[in-house]
């Protein structure tokens, strides 16, 4: 694969003008970087997997995941890249279940994401000092952060096979690494 950090962003950019989509993709890219490094898989390629999982959202909601690959023509992916990108909608917009390890990550963390940055903005301290047991905490509370999908969340733990609280300690991790890029 080709394309650099730099085009890869200028891509989401182009493609996704809300800020908060912005943060998502950094989210997500901080914590597939993080996955990659836990299990010994290329760090770069998982990152730039997660930083353009939504390219197609911001602009083509109606058709996220159908839009991404011919969006993702435009620099060098190869058909892995594009397959993980497609498969992390699985069962919502995408007919593409995720089967490798790289997959079941992006489609478990994608929501996970969205939960920790919720539970953040609750917090005076953001991401300092969160733990799982606070987050946890807010998952058993179905008002808060209402539009994440939890099921999602368990399904793709099940998939992975990793128990809940190593998946929610290491997208801590990440995002408390990258507070400030995430707009926290």
């Amino acid at each position: 694969m080709m394309v650099t950090r730099e085009e890869a962003d200028a891509l989401l950019r182009k493609y996704n003008p809300n800020e908060a989509l912005v943060y998502h993709a950094y989210s997500v890219e901080e914590t597939m970087r993080r996955f990659a490094k836990e299990y010994g898989y290329d760090e770069e390629y998982w990152s730039l997997v997660g930083l353009l999982h939504d390219i197609d959202y911001g602009m083509f909601p109606e058709e996220h995941c159908q839009k991404a690959p011919e969006l993702l023509q435009e620099i060098d992916v190869d058909d892995a890249f594009i397959r993980a990108v497609c498969s992390h909608g699985y069962g919502i917009c995408s007919t593409i279940e995720p089967e490798h390890f790289m997959e079941k990550v992006l489609y478990t963390i994608d929501e996970l994401t969205g939960l920790v940055y919720a539970t953040a903005l609750m917090r005076p301290l953001k991401m300092e000092g969160m733990s799982v047991k606070s987050v946890k905490k807010k998952w058993t509370s179905k008002t808060f952060a209402a539009g994440v999908n939890r099921d999602l969340i368990s399904q793709g733990a099940e998939k992975l096979g990793i128990e809940m609280n190593h998946i929610i300690s290491l997208t801590i991790e990440a995002m408390a690494g990258a507070a400030t890029k995430i707009g926290l």
